[in-house]
C-alpha cells in the first residue's frame, strides 16, 4: 500500500513539474525578442488582426471574447499556411510544435473559462495572440532569409 501511495505522489509530482516546464518554456519562446520584428509587416500584408486583438485586450475594452478568439484562430490558420507553403521552409521545429500545442490548450481554456472567468479568458487570449505574433515574426524572418539568398 505504501508503494502505491509513493508511486502516485511521484507520478502526480512529475506530471505537475512537466506541465510547469512546458508552460514556462512556451512563455520563454514567445517572449524572446529578435533583432527585427516582422510581425507588424506580416499582419499588414496579410490583413491579420492579432495586433488589434492585443490592443483591445491591453486596453481592457469590453468585447466579444468569442469573436476575438475566432480572429486569432483565423490568423493562426493563415500564418500556418504561409509558413508551410509560401516560405519554402515548411518544417516545424520542436519549439513551433510546442507553441502550436500551447495555442490549442489556451484556446480550449479560453472557451471553457469564458463563462465563469472573463479575466482568465482574456489572459488566455493574450497568450494566444503572442503565439500568433511569434509565428508571424517567424514567417517574416524566413521570408527575409529567402529574399536575401
Amino acid at each position: 500500500m505504501l508503494e502505491l501511495i509513493v508511486t502516485l505522489i511521484i507520478t502526480v509530482s512529475s506530471a505537475l513539474l512537466f506541465g510547469y516546464w512546458f508552460r514556462y518554456t512556451c512563455l520563454l519562446i514567445v517572449s524572446a525578442k529578435t533583432t527585427r520584428d516582422y510581425a507588424a509587416n506580416i499582419a499588414t500584408a496579410n490583413q491579420l488582426s492579432f495586433l488589434q486583438v492585443q490592443a483591445k485586450l491591453r486596453d481592457q475594452q469590453t468585447g466579444d471574447l468569442g469573436q476575438l478568439q475566432a480572429s486569432l484562430d483565423r490568423d493562426l490558420a493563415v500564418i500556418t499556411y504561409l509558413i508551410q507553403h509560401a516560405s519554402g521552409q515548411g518544417e516545424w521545429g520542436i519549439e513551433d510544435r510546442m507553441l502550436q500545442l500551447n495555442y490549442r490548450l489556451m484556446s480550449t481554456w479560453c472557451s471553457v473559462s469564458r463563462t465563469f472567468s472573463p479575466e482568465a479568458a482574456r489572459r488566455a487570449l493574450d497568450e494566444m495572440s503572442m503565439i500568433v505574433s511569434h509565428f508571424a515574426n517567424t514567417m517574416g524572418e524566413r521570408a527575409a532569409v529567402g529574399a536575401a539568398a
